[in-house]
């Protein structure tokens, strides 16, 4: 089955991106801005506009990334914060019915993961924590070659975990620049490209928040690799240091002999992670 043509879908909280995914590799490509606060009707007719222009008969199936969560059972999207039209929406039935091949809809942390398992620096891999680090903090999880959910489609969600006196996101996200020191993520990695000390000291304080959102990880999940993936893969050099300073406090120090923690390496993970939702790739051939 690797070898079809699947349309893998990236639906972010501001733009639609689609290609067409053969043996891992993008042949086709159509990104369009989304009306993320536009009413039901208005977001779906722009989903089928993109899928329109680049579908074609031979087409598979179709996955899709979503930013929210997705009830295993039923497949209704659910706390789709950045896209609210979408919540409580059957998106997998109403795909089907219209192009009538299969559809697959997962988190979109857990697509950026998949992609990243299946053709990225997860290779090596059998068992990889995907951390997307943006405007928030996602994360996808696979353990032993499989995706793991949980009974409700929020696992990964270690954003949520109170922290310091806020939760793990508000120190482990692009906003944390904006919380802690009145600036942008942006304005921050330019200065730290000019060796700006004070702007590598404020990566360096992001690295240690990170470090311990990391070692919190570990205790859950004992994972081999941890990937970084978002806007904050860019700046892996500034804080990286500090980050496995605070890692190497970690109480099992197995644990953290045999981690791995690399930025990912796919320009569109997102994209090939919601195509791998159709098969399962056995590496080892």
């Amino acid at each position: 089955m690797k070898s079809l043509q699947i349309l893998g879908i990236d639906l972010g909280g501001t733009n639609l991106r689609a290609g067409i995914v053969v043996n891992g590799i993008i042949q086709s490509f159509v990104s369009q801005a989304l009306h993320s606060h536009g009413t039901r009707t208005q977001v779906l007719e722009q989903i089928f506009g993109v899928i329109d222009k680049i579908i074609n008969n031979d087409i598979a199936a179709i996955g899709i990334g979503i930013p929210g969560l997705v009830d295993p059972t039923t497949r209704i999207l659910y706390d789709v914060v950045n896209v609210p039209a979408l919540n409580g929406v059957d998106l997998l039935m109403i795909l089907e019915q219209r192009y009538n091949i299969p559809v697959q809809i997962e988190n979109d942390a857990n697509c950026f993961t998949l992609g990243e398992f299946h053709f990225g620096a997860g290779l090596p891999y059998e068992s990889i924590v995907g951390l997307t680090i943006g405007t928030g903090l996602g994360a996808g999880i696979v353990i032993n070659g499989k995706l793991f959910t949980g009974k409700h489609g929020g696992a990964g969600e270690f954003g949520m975990i109170k922290y310091l006196d806020k939760n793990i996101e508000y120190y482990v996200s692009g906003r944390f620049f904006e919380h802690v020191y009145q600036t942008t993520g942006e304005i921050v990695f330019q200065r730290a490209i000019m060796e700006d000390a004070e702007a590598i000291e404020m990566y360096e304080d992001f690295g240690r928040h990170l470090g311990e959102a990391i070692k919190m990880i570990l205790c859950s999940l004992d994972c081999e690799c941890i990937l970084i993936g978002g806007s904050a893969k860019t700046a892996f050099s500034f804080y990286s240091k500090s980050m496995w300073d605070t890692v190497n406090g970690f109480a099992y120090k197995r644990a953290v002999s045999a981690l791995s923690i690399e930025p990912s390496i796919l320009l569109n993970a997102n994209i090939l992670g919601a195509a791998a939702l159709h098969f399962t790739v056995d590496r080892r051939k």
